[in-house]
C-alpha cells in the first residue's frame, strides 16, 4: 500500500454515528484516498510518507460549497442593502456586462479558492460566464469543483449572440469532461431569464452529457407571483412541467415553495441548495428546510457569491443555517446542527454526484481538514454542535484535497495568494473609479 500522508494523534469527526468523534487516531493516505485509520495503539509506523501531527486538532471532511459564483468576489460590496431585481438589474447585470471578461474570471476565481481554502471548503459548486477560466483557476489551486457554464437569454459575457447559449455550454462541457478534479456542468441561470426552448436545450445538454443540471429556483416572492401569472403554476411546477426536475437537477435558493412544490421536487429526486446569507441579506426569506427534509429532498449548504453575501466561510454558512431555521419554524430543533454539518459534507457531495466524498473512512477520496482545537470558542469541544455553533474558517490550519496538501498551517501552497490579491484590487479599482463617473 502507497502511503502518502499519514496524520497521527488526531481526533477524527466520525461519520458513525454523525457527530461523533474518534479519540488519538491515525488517518492514511495514499493514491488520493483514505487508505486506512485506526487507533494510535494500532499505528503501523509506515515508512517514507509525510508525517502531520494533529495532536490537539481535529482531523474531518472538508467542506463542500454546493452553490457559488465564485468570480463575483470583483463585486463585494459593489451594491448593498438592495432587494434582488433591483441589486440584480440596476448594478450586477450592468457591472457583468462591463467587466467580466476571461482574466477577470480567472484572477476572481483564484481569490474565491484561497477564501475557500483558508475557511476549510474543498469542494465548490460553481457557476458563471467564462467558466473555462474559472475552471482553470479552480485545478491549479488543487480544488475539486463542480464547474457549470452559465446559460442565459440575454448577451452575455463570452457569449454576445444568446442563440449560441447552449451550444457555448456544450462545448465547456466536452472539454472538461475527463479532467482530474473537475466536473463540467450546465446552469441556467432562472425560469425568469431563460425561455421554455433554453431551457429545454439546456437540460437536453445536461442528460446527453450525464452532467449536472444547475437553476435558480423560487428565491423571491416576485419572482412566484411572476411565474404565477404567465404560467399559471408555480416556479417548482413550471420546471416539472417542463419535464426538468430529475435527480441530476439541482436547484439553487427554493426559498418559496408550498406543500405541492416540496412534493414535486421530492418525487422527481432533484435537490436543493439553501443560500441562508444570501437570502437574509437580500431579504428573500428562508428556505422551508425542515419540510423539505422531512419530505425527503436532498439538501445541500452554499453560500451563493461574494456580492450577496459577502463571504464565503461555510462554517459561518452552518451557524446562520442551523438558527434561521430555529427561528423560521420557532422550533430549536428544526434543523439540528448535525444535519447541518451533513448538508455542508457528505449529504453535499452526494447533491452534486460526488458519492465518494464528504467522509473521514477508508476509500473515501481524500478531501480532509485539521481543525486546530486549541481555542478558547472550542474549549469543551463537542464534535457536531462545536463544529456548526462555535467553529469558524479561521481555525482550518491545514487542508488536503484528493490526497495532496493544499494548504498547510494556513499557507496556501499551490498558489501566490498576494499576487492574486493584487491582481483582483486592481481590477476593484477599474470598477470604483468607473462607477464613480470619472471614466
Amino acid at each position: 500500500m502507497t502511503r502518502d500522508i499519514v496524520i497521527i494523534n488526531a481526533k477524527i469527526a466520525a461519520p458513525d454515528p454523525p457527530g461523533g468523534l474518534l479519540a488519538d487516531h491515525y488517518v492514511e493516505i495514499g493514491a488520493g484516498r483514505i487508505q486506512a485509520l485506526g487507533p494510535m495503539a494500532d499505528y503501523p509506523h509506515a515508512a517514507g510518507a509525510r508525517v502531520i501531527d494533529a495532536a490537539g486538532s481535529l482531523v474531518m471532511p472538508g467542506l463542500v460549497n454546493c452553490h457559488n459564483h465564485a468570480a463575483m468576489t470583483l463585486f463585494r460590496g459593489l451594491a448593498d442593502d438592495l432587494p434582488l431585481m433591483t441589486w440584480l438589474e440596476q448594478h450586477i447585470f450592468p457591472a457583468e456586462a462591463r467587466f467580466v471578461r476571461p482574466e477577470m474570471v480567472y484572477w476572481c476565481t483564484r481569490l474565491a479558492a484561497a477564501e475557500m481554502i483558508l475557511s476549510g471548503t474543498t469542494t465548490v459548486a460553481d457557476s458563471y460566464f467564462y467558466e473555462d477560466e474559472a475552471a482553470r483557476a479552480f485545478v491549479e489551486a488543487g480544488m475539486r469543483a463542480v464547474a457549470a457554464q452559465g446559460v442565459i437569454d440575454f448577451p452575455a459575457p463570452g457569449v454576445p449572440d444568446p442563440a449560441e447559449n447552449v451550444a457555448a455550454a456544450a462545448r465547456f462541457v466536452e472539454h472538461w469532461q475527463g479532467v482530474d478534479l473537475l466536473t463540467p456542468a450546465v446552469f441556467a441561470h432562472s425560469p425568469y431569464t431563460c425561455s421554455s426552448r433554453t431551457l429545454l436545450g439546456a437540460k437536453q445538454l445536461a442528460r446527453d452529457a450525464g452532467v449536472p443540471f444547475f437553476i435558480h429556483l423560487a428565491e423571491t416572492g416576485a419572482e412566484k407571483k411572476l411565474l404565477a401569472g404567465k404560467w399559471q403554476g408555480s416556479p417548482a411546477a413550471y420546471l416539472h412541467s417542463l419535464g426538468l426536475l430529475d435527480g441530476q437537477t439541482v436547484c439553487a435558493h427554493a426559498v418559496w415553495l408550498d406543500e405541492r412544490d416540496i412534493a414535486l421536487l421530492a418525487a422527481s429526486g432533484a435537490g436543493v441548495v439553501t443560500c441562508p446569507e444570501s437570502n437574509m441579506k437580500l431579504a428573500s426569506g428562508a428556505a422551508p428546510l425542515a419540510a423539505l427534509r422531512a419530505a425527503g429532498v436532498r439538501v445541500g449548504l452554499g453560500t451563493d457569491g461574494c456580492a450577496s453575501n459577502n463571504d464565503l466561510d461555510l462554517f459561518g454558512e452552518m451557524d446562520t443555517c442551523a438558527k434561521l431555521q430555529k427561528v423560521r419554524d420557532l422550533d430549536p430543533a428544526a434543523v439540528r446542527a448535525g444535519e447541518v454539518l451533513a448538508m455542508a459534507t457528505a449529504e453535499g457531495a452526494g447533491l452534486l454526484g460526488l458519492a465518494d466524498v464528504g467522509r473521514v473512512a477508508p476509500g473515501m477520496l481524500a478531501d480532509v481538514i485539521i481543525i486546530d482545537l486549541q481555542q478558547p470558542h472550542l474549549t469543551p469541544f463537542h464534535a457536531a454542535a462545536n463544529l456548526v455553533y462555535a467553529a469558524r474558517g479561521a481555525d482550518v490550519q491545514s487542508v488536503i484535497i484528493n490526497g495532496r496538501l493544499v494548504m498547510e498551517n494556513r499557507r496556501i501552497l499551490t498558489f501566490d495568494v498576494a499576487e492574486t490579491m493584487e491582481m483582483v484590487r486592481r481590477m476593484a479599482a477599474e470598477v470604483r473609479h468607473c462607477r464613480s463617473g470619472s471614466a
